[in-house]
């Protein structure tokens, strides 16, 4: 991590799109659990806190990857769903499959905004909210503003963590 924070520090220029794809590979169904996007935009968001990157391009390339990714992760759940929720790990899983499809049936654009904040279930409460036959628009209703707000809050949360070891170190160091 340390490797791809020097390389983003470096090539700002870069920064929105690889804040991009983080935030699409960490909303994409199931992709989330191999790649911890959220620690990387986290790390990212420490390098504001340096000044070495600007808020505002990480969070317009964080918003678009999260959106993407998210529509996408609703589109596949709602053209593969069934065929998806019943493969590999999930297959042992559909008590809790048919649970998860039941909070986005009964809670609808609720479910899907909290989904942008709970790592494990951002992994799948898109393709959830798909196969639970969720509406485009009333999809879109919560994931707009959930994704602008996720990829808002992981960054700047960073830059502010950043923020209070510097000053603990400023502190601490007399200067």
């Amino acid at each position: 991590m340390e490797r791809l924070l020097d390389f983003v520090r470096d090539n700002a220029t870069w920064a929105p799109y690889i804040a991009f794809a983080f935030a699409f590979a960490e909303t994409v169904a199931f992709v989330s659990i191999l790649i911890p996007s959220t620690a990387i935009l986290f790390g990212v968001g420490g390098l504001v806190a340096t000044g070495a990157l600007q808020l505002f391009p990480l969070w317009v390339g964080a918003s678009l990857g999260a959106l993407t990714g998210s529509t996408l992760s609703w589109w596949l759940g709602r053209r593969f769903g069934p065929s998806i929720l019943s493969a590999g790990p999930l297959r042992n899983q559909q008590p809790t499959v048919e649970r998860g499809k039941g909070l986005f049936v009964r809670f609808g654009p609720a479910a899907v905004l909290i989904g942008h904040f709970f790592g494990p279930l951002r992994a799948v409460a898109f393709v959830l909210a798909g196969a639970a036959t969720m509406a485009f628009l009333r999809f879109q209703l919560a994931n707009v503003p959930g994704a602008l707000a996720w990829a808002y809050a992981i960054p700047k949360s960073g830059a502010i963590g950043g923020d209070v070891i510097g000053h603990l170190w400023r502190t601490l160091a007399g200067g």
